[in-house]
């Protein structure tokens, strides 16, 4: 009893409230958003926020370095099985096979999203159980981590799902920059992306390239609309009746894949910053923990892998939106709205907190295992 007492104390003393602080005012801009476009959206995402907190306190509870050694290499393998019944059992939705249907209750359920979890876990495992020398990981140890990223990238790319599976494997190579590999690595990697460009781009299906081309060419409906409404917002933006791109339904997905085109059309340039500007001190801070605790893997691994997130998914989003980047369904982090990617983060926020509170309480033995004993000063 008193070492769960010492538990729970631990977690109140050490919690990075801050963290948690700055992802209030996202929340707090996107659920006046959606309200606008749509009060039965907004209910719904309300029940999102719900779910998420309590995945969020699950999440955070859970004594991960205690339990990691054995349950990485399990969810992985499960989410692999997950996704190879995608293509036997999946539902098509709009022509991509992504989802698998719970039955009975007839909720459908996207692997390829909670993968993300997965092979962020399973990294941190192997990094934490083998860390890098000075110079960075070798060629054996590099190729090893990479099977970890590019499995679940090509079952994903399957489906067709080519925005979350791109999202994977930069999150995932972008944790093996910041732990540390050879530098020669990065270099004939750079080389062989380059020289085999034209070889992946004929990999592509018809519709990706179409969104290149589109891209390249004259801009799709979808980001007209945007643009229409990202400049008819002006500096301080428009009234919610004044806001005709959204309310006449000329913009599309309006309150999740373009709710940015929404905030510019609402709150005009200056609300755009601030948003941007909120996205780059949650970056920023994520990348600064990384570095502050940089022989604690499991702490760099999933502080760098959440910022890499966190920051491609706004970077896509936002530049599809203003016509930069082709069109993919990536949404807008913690703001666009939607159910399983707010459920996502939740839980790997949750995780990182976890991490951050017991630097120091677990002991580990030989085998990598942990004992869930204080540290006394």
């Amino acid at each position: 009893m008193n070492k769960w007492l010492t538990y729970d104390k631990q977690i109140l003393k050490y919690f990075n409230y801050f963290l948690m602080i700055q992802i209030l005012p996202l929340l707090g801009i996107s659920s006046l958003l959606i309200y606008e476009i749509n009060p039965l959206l907004f209910k719904k995402q309300m029940l999102y926020y719900i779910i998420g907190a309590f995945v969020f306190l699950v999440s955070a509870l859970i004594p991960w370095r205690k339990i990691i050694w054995w349950f990485a290499p399990i969810v992985y393998v499960l989410n692999l099985l997950l996704l190879l019944a995608v293509d036997l059992v999946g539902k098509t939705i709009l022509g991509a096979q992504r989802w698998i249907e719970i039955p009975g209750i007839g909720l459908t359920i996207q692997p390829s999203e909670f993968v993300k979890v997965s092979v962020i876990m399973m990294l941190a495992y192997m990094i934490s159980h083998s860390p890098p020398p000075e110079k960075g990981y070798g060629l054996a140890k590099f190729i090893k981590l990479s099977l970890v990223i590019l499995i679940p990238f090509l079952l994903i790319k399957q489906e067709p799902d080519l925005g979350t599976a791109l999202v994977l494997l930069i999150t995932g190579y972008g944790i093996l920059f910041m732990v540390g590999i050879d530098w020669k690595i990065w270099v004939a990697i750079i080389i062989a992306v380059g020289l085999g460009a034209p070889l992946l781009y004929s990999s592509l299906h018809d519709y990706q390239k179409k969104r290149i081309t589109d891209f390249l060419g004259k801009p799709s409906y979808h980001v007209q609309q945007a643009l229409i409404a990202i400049g008819s917002g002006g500096l301080k933006g428009k009234k919610k009746d004044e806001a005709t791109q959204t309310q006449l339904k000329f913009l599309p997905i309006s309150s999740s894949d373009f709710i940015f085109a929404y905030l510019g059309e609402r709150l005009g340039f200056v609300g755009m910053i601030t948003v941007i500007s909120l996205y780059i001190l949650l970056i920023i801070h994520l990348i600064m923990i990384a570095i502050w605790n940089s022989t604690d893997y499991l702490v760099r691994t999933f502080a760098s892998g959440l910022a890499f997130l966190i920051f491609i998914y706004m970077g896509v989003n936002i530049y599809m939106i203003i016509g930069l980047a082709p069109v993919v369904g990536v949404p807008l982090p913690m703001f666009s709205h939607g159910g399983t990617s707010f459920i996502i983060f939740a839980a790997i926020f949750g995780i990182l907190q976890n991490l951050l509170a017991f630097k120091s309480f677990f002991v580990y033995n030989p085998d990598s295992k942990v004992m869930m004993t204080p540290i006394k000063s």
